[in-house]
C-alpha cells in the first residue's frame, strides 16, 4: 500500500509539470539512436498541435511499437538484424531463423522435425539441466510486439514416464512467427535492457517487432517454392549385424555361445531369410525428398487519421524422414487511429492454425501407450515389409492441431511532454491431439487417447513517461509503469485400451448426468473401451503476477549518461511470506569519443557502458508457494491416482515429488555487464564488446532427505550457478563502391560457467547419474575414464593378492581398463570424474553480404566449438546383450536401427556378456568432440525495382532469389550429426536430419 501510493504521488506530479510545459508550448522528446536528449520548440511547430500532419500518425505508432518493444535504456546494447535477409531462411520457427545471428544466443535443434521443439539459451544456462522440467524455466521471454508470450508448462510431465516430449501436440509454439510480418527482431541480455520487463525476462529477451501499417497504399508478396533434400545414409541388414556381432562370439566363446541359456535372436539366426538378411531397402520409404512453400500476401493504407496493415500466409514445411510435416495457416491485423489530436488507439491480432504431421518413432509412440508390445524382433529393413507396417499404421490416425493467437489494444495519451500509455494484451494457444493405433500393431490391443491442452496470458499494463529539460546541459526522462498479469495452464488427457473394434476410433462416453430425473450411475462411463482399462490425467495451473516500477535516466552534456531502475514484483507462485521481491538496476553510459577522441577522425564514436543490479526470478510451479501439501499418487500406469482407504478417497503426501517447506525465498539473478561500442573508419566498421558475469542465487534444488518419512527428496532453496563470459559483434564494410559493396560480420559468445553453491552449504551431491560439485561446471559429464582393454587376466592390477574390482566384481579379461582414482582397488562412483562440456564454450555466426549492380550474395557460417557429446547410439549398438530382449524404451530398435553410424573401430572389443557391463554409457570411451563448422545458407538474389521503374511500371520493389542451405558440415564427431543432439548432452539417435534445402522465391511490393 505504501508503495502504490508513493507511485501515485509521483504520477501527480508528473501531471502537474506537464501542464506547466504545455503553458510553456515547449516538448522534449528523446533520440533513442543517439542516446541524447533534443529539445523542440513547439511554438513553432503549431501545426502539429492544432493539426495532425499526414505523417503524425505514421510517425506517432511507429514510436508507441518501439517504446513497447525496445530496451529503451541508456546503456544497454542491442544488435538488430535486417529481417529481409532473415526471411530468406526457408525457417518454420522462430528459433531457427535466429540461430547463428546473433552474439550470446544459443540454439539447440535436436531434430531436423518441422515444428519440434528447440530450446535457446541466452548466455549460458542458469542452472543444471537435469530433465525438461529445468530447460523450460530458463527459456528466453518473447516479447512480440509488446506482448510477453505464454509458452507451454512442464507440469505435464508429472504424469508421463518419460520426458522425451511433453503430452500433447509438443508442437513449437514459436511457430506462429512469419517473418515476412517482422520489422526487427532485437537480443536483450544485460540486466538494463530486460529490466522494463520483469522477473518475465530473467533469461534474457528476444523482441520481436511487427511491421507497421503505413498512409500509402501499398500491397506486398512473399513468396518461395523448394525442395528439401534426402540425405545420403549406408543402410545394413541382418547379415551385417550377424557379422558384427560374430567378432564378440569369436573372441570370448568356444561354441558359439556364451553361456547355455543364452538365446539368439531369432531374426538373426537364420542367414538365409530374407525380410531381415536380403535387401535393405527401407529408406525408400523412410526418406524422401519433398515440396515446401510459403506465401504471405499484405495490404497497407490509410489516411492522416487512421492506417492498417492486414496480412494472410500459409507455409508448409516438410521433413525428410518419416514425412514428418508442419502446415501453418496465419492471419495478421493491425490498426491505428487517432479520434482525437491528443489520443492513439491501436490494435494488433496475430492468428495462426498449426498442423503438425509427427513422426511415427517406435520409441516415442510406447512412450505415449505406457505399454510395450513384444520387443524380441525390430522392423525388418526390407522395403516389401516396412510398406506392410506403415499400412497397418495408416489405418490409426495421430492428429496434431494447434490454434494460437496474440493481441492488444492500447491507448496513447499524449499531453506536452507527458504520455500515458495503458494496454490490454492477450496471448492464447491451445493444442489437440487425437491418437488411434490400432489393435494389428499392438499385438491385439488398439489404443485410443485424446488431449486437449491450453495456455493462457491476460495482461494490464499502464505506463507514464515524462521528459525534463533541466537547463542545456541537462536532461531527465521519468517513467513509471505498473502491470498485473494472469497466467493460466491447463490439460486434460484421457487414454484407453482395447476397444471393442477397430472402426470405433473414440472414446464413447454416456454423456446423461441424469435419467428420469435420478442421477445416471454410468455417466462418464466408457462405452467403446472397457472401465478398467480407461485412464484420465488432468490439472490445471493458475499464477499472477503484479508488478510495479519506477525508471529515471539522466544525461549531462552528452556525454554521461546514468539510469536508475526500480522493480517490485509480487507472485502467487512465491511464498506468503516471500511475496514481493524489489530489484534495482543501475546503468551507466561514458562518450569516449566526445571526452577524448574529438580530433582523432579514425574513431567515429566510442561509448564505455556499465549495468549492475538483480531481477527476480519466477517459480514456474506454484505448488512451491504452498509449503507442505498434499496430492495425488502417481500409479504404476504413469496415470495420477487418488489412493483409496476402507472405500473412501484419500490424498497423500508428495513422496514421489520431494517434501516443499516453509521459508522459500524468491531466486533472483544478480549481474554486471560491461561493454563498449566502437565505430571506426567512417562508419565501416562497427564493434560491440561485452563482458559479463552472472549468477542466479537460492534457486531450488532437490535434495535427497526425508526417506525416513517416505519421501524421495526435499525441495531446498540455495544453489547458485555462475556464468561468465564475452559477446562480440564485428560489422566491417569492407568495399563500398558504386557497383560492388561487401560487407562481412562476425558475432560470437564465450561463456564459462561453475556452480557456486549447493542448499544446506553441500560442496557436493549426486542427483541420477549427475554429479554437482561446488566449484565446477553445472554441464559437466560424470564419467569413468577409460585407458582400453585387460587382454588377459594377468594383466589386471593385484593388490594384496586381490584383483582389481568394479563395484566389488574381479575384473577380468576383456574388460576395460577403468583407472582407480582413490587407489582403493576398487572401480566405483568414487573413480568417476566430471569431463567436457555439453554446451559449447564458443559459438557464433559469419555473415558475408556482396552486392554487385542489382546482384545479390548472402552466405552464412554457424560454429560450435569446445562441446562434448556422449554418443549413446554407438554404446546401445555395442552393448547388444544387455539391450535385447527386455521390454524397456531402452530395447527399442528403430528403423534407422538398419542404418550404420558411426565409426565402430574405434571401439575395443570387450567382453558384452561380462557382468561389469562394459559399454555402458558411463564413461569417457563414448564422449566425442562434437564442436563443428556448418555452411548454414548461400543465398543469391536479383532487384529488378529499377527496370520497372524505367518502364514506368507501378511496381515499386520486386527481387527475385535462390537460397541453398544446411549445406554442410565439418566436425571430428562420429555421429550422425553434432546439432542433432538432447539438452543433457546426449546422441541417442533419435533426431530426424536437419535437412538441406533449396528454395525459389520473390519479394515484391506495389
Amino acid at each position: 500500500m505504501r508503495y502504490s501510493r508513493v507511485c501515485l504521488a509521483i504520477f501527480m506530479a508528473l501531471i502537474a509539470m506537464s501542464i506547466s510545459d504545455i503553458v510553456s508550448g515547449r516538448e522534449l522528446s528523446v533520440s533513442s539512436k543517439s542516446n541524447s536528449f533534443q529539445l523542440q520548440d513547439t511554438t513553432k511547430k503549431v501545426s502539429q498541435v492544432d493539426s495532425v500532419g499526414k505523417d503524425s500518425l505514421l510517425n506517432d505508432s511507429a514510436q508507441l511499437i518501439t517504446e513497447t518493444s525496445m530496451y529503451n535504456s541508456l546503456s544497454a546494447k542491442a544488435v538488430t538484424r535486417e529481417t529481409k535477409k532473415l526471411s530468406l531462411f526457408p525457417a518454420i520457427a522462430l528459433q531457427q531463423t535466429l540461430k547463428s545471428n546473433y552474439a550470446g544466443l544459443y540454439i539447440q535443434e535436436p531434430s531436423g522435425e518441422p515444428g519440434s521443439v528447440q530450446n535457446m539459451f541466452i548466455r549460458g544456462a542458469a542452472m543444471p539441466l537435469l530433465s525438461k522440467k529445468d530447460v523450460y524455466q530458463i527459456q528466453p521471454l518473447v516479447v512480440l510486439d509488446g506482448i510477453p508470450l505464454i509458452g507451454d508448462h512442464p507440469f505435464a510431465f508429472d504424469v508421463q514416464q518419460y520426458d522425451f516430449n511433453r503430452l500433447g501436440t509438443a508442437t513449437n509454439l514459436l511457430s506462429n512467427i512469419d517473418m515476412n510480418n517482422i520489422a526487427s527482431v532485437q537480443v536483450l541480455k544485460d540486466l538494463a535492457a530486460v529490466a522494463i520487463y520483469g522477473p518475465r525476462a530473467a533469461n534474457g529477451a528476444i523482441i520481436v517487432t511487427s511491421k507497421q501499417p503505413g498512409y500509402s497504399k501499398k500491397i506486398s508478396f512473399d513468396s518461395y517454392v523448394g525442395m528439401v533434400q534426402k540425405p545420403t545414409v549406408n543402410t545394413i541388414n541382418g547379415q551385417y549385424e550377424n557379422d558384427f556381432r560374430q567378432r564378440f562370439y569369436d573372441k570370448y566363446t568356444t561354441n558359439g555361445r556364451y553361456s547355455d541359456d543364452e538365446v539368439y535372436p531369432v531374426y538373426l539366426s537364420d542367414s538365409l531369410n530374407s525380410v531381415y538378411s536380403g535387401k535393405s531397402d527401407w529408406t525408400d520409404l523412410y526418406y524422401k525428398n519433398a515440396v515446401i512453400y510459403g506465401v504471405n500476401v499484405a495490404l497497407s493504407g490509410g489516411t492522416d487519421r487512421a492506417n492498417f496493415r492486414f496480412s494472410l500466409n500459409n507455409t508448409k514445411s516438410k521433413g525428410v524422414a518419416d514425412d514428418t510435416g508442419l502446415d501453418r495457416y496465419g492471419a495478421n491485423f493491425n490498426i491505428n487511429m487517432r479520434p482525437i489530436k491528443w489520443l492513439l488507439f491501436s490494435a494488433y491480432v496475430n492468428a495462426n492454425r498449426v498442423n503438425r504431421t509427427r513422426n511415427k518413432s517406435l520409441r516415442d509412440r510406447f512412450a505415449q501407450l505406457n505399454y510395450f508390445p513384444d520387443l524380441s524382433a525390430p522392423l525388418p529393413p526390407n522395403k516389401e515389409y516396412y510398406g506392410t507396417y506403415l499400412t497397418q499404421y495408416s489405418k490409426g490416425f495421430d492428429d496434431n492441431k494447434n490454434n494460437i493467437i496474440e493481441g492488444y489494444a492500447r491507448l496513447v495519451g499524449t499531453f506536452g511532454k507527458l504520455k500515458i500509455t495503458s494496454s490490454f494484451n492477450v496471448d492464447y494457444n491451445e493444442g489437440y491431439r487425437d491418437v488411434f493405433y490400432p489393435r494389428t500393431l499392438l499385438q491385439g490391443n488398439s489404443y485410443a487417447s485424446n488431449y486437449y491442452g491450453s495456455n493462457q496470458r491476460l495482461m494490464i499494463e499502464n505506463r507514464a513517461n515524462y521528459d525534463l529539460k533541466i537547463n542545456e546541459d541537462q536532461d531527465v526522462n521519468f517513467e513509471a509503469g505498473q502491470s498485473i498479469q494472469y497466467d493460466t495452464h491447463k490439460y486434460d488427457n484421457a487414454y484407453a485400451y482395447k476397444g471393442t473394434n477397430d472402426f470405433i476410433k473414440i472414446n464413447l462416453l454416456d454423456s446423461r448426468p441424469q435419467v428420469d430425473g435420478a442421477d445416471n450411475p454410468a455417466y462418464l462411463t466408457p462405452t467403446a473401451f472397457p472401465r478398467e482399462l480407461t485412464f484420465r490425467a488432468l490439472d490445471r495451473t493458475k499464477s499472477n503476477l503484479v508488478s510495479f516500477y519506477g525508471k529515471a535516466n539522466y544525461s549531462y552534456k552528452d556525454k554521461y549518461f546514468v539510469g536508475l531502475t526500480m522493480r517490485a514484483d509480487g507472485s502467487s507462485n512465491a511464498q506468503p511470506t516471500s511475496r514481493w521481491f524489489y530489484s534495482p538496476v543501475l546503468s551507466a553510459a561514458w562518450s569516449v569519443k566526445k571526452e577524448f577522441l574529438t580530433d582523432i577522425s579514425v574513431i567515429d564514436d566510442a561509448v564505455l557502458r556499465a549495468s549492475v543490479g538483480r531481477l527476480g526470478r519466477l517459480n514456474v510451479f506454484d505448488n512451491f508457494a504452498e509449503g507442505p501439501q498434499y496430492t495425488a499418487s502417481v500409479g504404476y500406469t504413469g496415470n495420477v491416482t487418488v489412493p483409496g482407504y476402507n472405500g473412501f478417497g484419500v490424498l497423500t503426501r508428495p513422496y514421489a515429488a520431494g517434501f516443499v517447506g516453509y521459508d522459500i525465498p524468491w531466486a533472483y539473478t544478480e549481474q554486471l555487464n560491461i561493454g563498449l561500442d566502437v565505430a571506426l573508419l567512417k562508419n565501416k566498421l562497427n564493434a560491440s564488446f561485452d563482458y559479463y558475469t552472472k549468477t542466479d542465487k537460492k534457486q531450488l534444488l532437490g535434495i535427497p532427505s526425508y526417506a525416513e518419512y517416505g519421501y524421495r527428496q526435499s525441495i531446498e532453496s540455495g544453489m547458485d550457478v555462475n556464468n561468465t563470459g564475452v559477446d562480440l559483434s564485428l560489422n566491417y564494410r569492407a568495399i563500398a563502391h558504386d557497383n560492388f559493396t561487401w560487407v562481412t560480420g562476425l558475432n560470437f559468445n564465450y561463456n564459462s560457467n561453475k556452480l557456486k553453491a549447493l542448499p544446506r552449504g553441500l560442496d557436493q551431491i549426486v542427483i541420477g547419474d549427475r554429479l554437482l560439485k561446488v566449484g565446477s561446471p553445472v554441464d559437466q559429464y560424470w564419467l569413468l575414464q577409460n585407458k582400453g582393454i585387460y587382454n588377459a587376466d594377468a594383466d589386471v592390477p593385484v593388490v594384496n593378492g586381490q584383483p582389481l574390482k568394479y563395484n566389488g566384481i574381479p575384473l577380468k579379461a576383456g574388460d576395460p581398463r577403468w583407472v582407480d582414482q582413490n587407489g582403493d582397488n576398487n572401480i566405483d562412483d568414487n573413480d568417476r570424474v566430471l569431463q567436457g562440456n555439453s554446451l559449447p564454450k564458443f559459438y557464433g555466426g559469419f555473415d558475408n553480404n556482396f552486392t554487385y549492380k542489382q546482384w545479390s550474395l548472402n552466405t552464412n557460417l554457424y560454429f560450435n566449438l569446445g562441446r562434448k557429446v556422449l554418443n549413446q547410439e554407438s554404446a546401445t549398438r555395442f552393448d547388444f546383450v544387455n539391450s535385447q530382449g527386455s521390454n524397456s524404451i531402452s530395447s527399442v530398435k528403430e528403423i534407422t536401427f538398419w542404418e550404420k553410424r558411426g565409426d565402430y573401430t574405434k571401439y575395443p572389443l570387450y567382453n558384452p556378456w561380462s557382468t561389469v557391463i562394459p559399454y555402458r554409457l558411463q564413461q569417457d570411451l563414448f564422449l566425442e568432440n562434437a564442436s563443428f563448422l556448418k555452411l548454414r545458407s548461400v543465398s543469391v538474389g536479383y532487384d529488378f525495382t529499377d527496370m520497372f521503374k524505367k518502364n514506368k511500371v507501378k511496381i515499386s520493389k520486386m527481387m527475385v532469389y535462390a537460397s541453398a542451405n544446411n549445406i554442410f558440415t565439418i566436425t571430428k564427431y562420429s555421429g550422425q550429426d553434432p546439432e542433432l543432439i538432447g539438452y543433457n548432452g546426449i546422441d541417442g539417435g533419435y533426431g530426424q536430419p536437419i535437412p538441406r534445402t533449396y528454395t525459389l522465391g520473390v519479394k515484391m511490393e506495389l
